[in-house]
Parts: C-alpha cells; structure tokens; sequence
C-alpha cells in the first residue's frame, strides 16, 4: 500500500476473485461458470453495424434489456435497473440500505463483508446451522437490512419460497435483499414477492444460468420506489453502467429461452451425477439447489485436495473460512468434466491409502 491511501482503504480485506490462470489448460471447476456456450442467438446480436456504432454511448436506461426482462418476469419496466454484474447491484443495495446496519449468514458470500466495510455498515453475522442451512426465524425483527443469498453462494444450500417470505413478512420495516445468483438451478424465483412487499430487492446475475459471466451483467427487480433510489445512486457514480455490446447479448439471452432452459436442465442433471460420484468415493456432500457442490473427504483437508487436483489440471475452489476449510467448492461442470475431476479423486484417494 501506498502513503496515501486513507484508513479505510487500509483496513479493508478486499474480495478474492476465482483463480484464472494461464499457465496451462485447466478443467475449470472453481468460479461457477456455465460450462456451455453463450447463447447463439445472443452472439449473432453483435454484428458489424453494432461494432461500427461503439463510438457511442451505451444507453444508460438500457431499455431494449429492461424490457425483455420485465416481459419475461411479468414486471413493470419501473421494477428493473441493469447493472454491471450482480456485484455492483448489491454494492448500490448496500449504499442505499445499509446505513441501519446489514445481517446475513457467517458462510455465504464474501463480498458482504467488504460492502460492509466500503459502505460503513454495521454487519452482523448470523451462523448457521450445524447442517449449513438458514434458520428464517433468526431473521425475523432484524431491526436492520437482511441479505439472504438463496441458493448460499457457498454451501448451495436454498431456502424454499414459503421460508423467504416468512422474513420478508417479518421485516416489514427493513429491506430485504435476496440475491439470486443461483436461483435458476433452484427453481423457485422470489420475484413475483415484490408485487406484495415494498420491502424486497431481488438481485439476480446472467453470469452463471445465462454463459454471460464476461459480460458482467446484472439486475435488480424491485418496487418502483426501491428502483428509483438505486437508480439515484448509479447516476451517481456510473451512468454508463451497461456497454451496448453487453447490453444485446442479455437482451437476445433473455429471448432465447429454450436454449437458457437446456443447459440449466444439464447442468441439474449432471450436479446429480456429481453429488452421487462423490457420495461413492466417501464423500459428504451438501445438498445443492446451485450449479456447485460443497464436498469434503475424511481422507485430507480441504486445501490439500485443491492443490492435489491443481496439480491433476482439474481447479476447484478452497476457502479458508474455519466452518468450511475442510471442504472444496466444485462447479457443475459438463458430463466430461465431471469424469476427469472424478478420474483424477480416484487417483488422489489411491496415492492416499
């Protein structure tokens, strides 16, 4: 760090993005990318008379994406804002309504805690449970905003709809924020909630269930009052949010639908196929409604499996959190991928006997 820097920026442990090395060919197992192609649709979007009209600003509304998905949620246009990624939609959530302080689960997201940090919100760690999941009850009269990632970003572990609107219904005088951005490999969307409570923002990304993770696409859909102030906050700070060429891949995304049904149907069916792979060869594994699993063996810990499978060109993800050092994250990767990550355990687990 330099001399310059102020306190803050001095004392914040800053978020660990996913490894995305360049060293070699990589199965890549570790960011919860969507192993299959963007949409081809959305790619034949950008075309040459686009290209040439990039000396132009991006909408700031991006109103042809805000329209596609109203349309394909059943909301008004006034319930959506597009953002940069889900990241600065929960960043502009935590600007907006986090000056009462925030609460959210002690595993989940690690972004919560550097928002927190930025924002000068008060954050409160709920644990959970010995089992990994989310007791609703100790949310309810949080007396500050709520921040359920559902499925968990880490543990996969999701909350039915009758749970998260206990603590909608429960917070009726704080924002809750549900970010979503494994809900579609779930399959039970919070949005239709926020035609009943003008307490919710719903967070929601194309990077995983869509194949758009480079194109760093996110939105929020929420009552039109809760929209305005975020809006109030990115005409603050980045008005542009959204560049055109991201703007049309999402937009012709959303439209294709049938492809988006598709792979989210493999990737389910293949997460099975790796729950019971790894269950064979003696692993515990936690119930995902998410395109990862949490899994450990009683054969190492967690971070020797990661640089042992590392070593194989298979990456998977190793946090140091003290409830999860033991376990390794794996993305729901295709059929074939799911064979060398368990082809290389198999040879792990025989060097350890």
């Amino acid at each position: 760090m330099s001399r310059f820097a102020c306190q803050k920026v001095n004392d914040i442990a800053p978020y660990v993005p996913g490894e995305q090395p360049q060293d070699r060919s990589y199965i890549k197992l570790n960011t919860n990318e969507n192993p299959y192609y963007t949409s081809a649709r959305a790619v034949a979007a950008i075309d040459s008379d686009v290209l040439k009209n990039l000396k132009r600003y991006s909408d700031p509304e991006c109103k042809p994406l805000v329209r596609a998905i109203a349309d394909y949620y059943g909301v008004a246009d006034d319930n959506v804002l597009t953002t940069n990624g889900s990241d600065e939609a929960l960043a502009f959530c935590f600007q907006a309504y986090g000056q009462s302080g925030v609460c959210y689960a002690d595993v989940t997201y690690g972004f919560y805690d550097v928002f927190a940090h930025m924002y000068d919100c008060s954050s409160e760690h709920i644990a959970l449970e010995d089992d990994f999941t989310i007791d609703p009850s100790k949310y309810f009269g949080a007396g500050r905003t709520v921040v359920i990632a559902n499925p968990n970003a880490q543990t996969g572990i999701a909350l039915g709809l009758d749970k998260i609107e206990e603590i909608i219904v429960n917070n009726r005088n704080n924002i809750v924020i549900v970010d979503q951005a494994y809900v579609d490999f779930f399959g039970q969307n919070a949005i239709p909630f926020i035609k009943k409570y003008n307490n919710l923002v719903v967070v929601n990304t194309f990077s995983k269930s869509r194949s758009l993770a480079g194109a760093r696409v996110g939105f929020v859909v929420a009552d039109s009052g809760l929209i305005s102030d975020l809006k109030k906050i990115k005409y603050s700070f980045h008005p542009y949010n959204v560049n055109t060429l991201s703007m049309l891949l999402a937009k012709n995304a959303v439209e294709d639908d049938e492809y988006f049904k598709s792979t989210v149907a493999r990737i389910v069916k293949t997460r099975g196929h790796l729950i019971d792979g790894l269950r064979e060869r003696g692993f515990y594994v936690l119930p995902s409604s998410a395109n990862f699993v949490l899994a450990r063996t009683p054969k190492m810990g967690g971070e020797e499996l990661y640089l042992q499978l590392k070593s194989r060109g298979v990456l998977v993800r190793h946090f140091s959190d003290e409830r999860i050092k033991d376990f390794v994250r794996i993305t729901v990767g295709t059929d074939g991928e799911t064979a060398e990550l368990l082809k290389a355990i198999d040879g792990i687990l025989k060097e350890t006997k």
